[in-house]
């Protein structure tokens, strides 16, 4: 089965960084794309940033343009998130999801755990 492990989550100071990570691992087909999404207390999910495995276009919220950076090592199957410049807004837990096609058919959508980033 597939597996998306998520690590570097933790606490800091505003304007600080953290850089998360995500390994995925596991039996697929072939793999669409990665992110990262957020999810706050009280609010929906939220895209962060992602990248398509075609052609490496990046998607980001304005919220974290310039500030955050999505790097995709395909040949370690790992996805970094560099978040800089961190704001008390960004707390939330982080979420690692990769877009793989596992069968014959469409990508489905799979996801880590979750790690906190606490900004204080």
């Amino acid at each position: 089965h597939v597996q998306l492990v998520e690590s570097g989550g933790g606490s800091v100071q505003a304007g600080g960084s953290l850089e998360l990570s995500c390994v995925l691992s596991g039996k697929f087909m072939s793999r669409c794309g990665m992110g990262w999404y957020r999810q706050s207390p009280g609010k929906e999910r939220e895209l962060v940033t992602s990248i398509k495995n075609v052609d490496d276009t990046i998607t980001s919220a304005d919220s974290v343009k310039g500030r955050f950076t999505i790097f995709w090592d395909k040949s370690k199957n790992t996805v970094y998130l560099q978040m800089d410049s961190l704001k008390t807004e960004d707390t939330a837990v982080y979420y690692c999801a990769a877009d793989l096609r596992i069968h014959l058919g469409p990508c489905r959508q799979y996801w880590g755990q979750g790690t906190q980033v606490t900004v204080s």
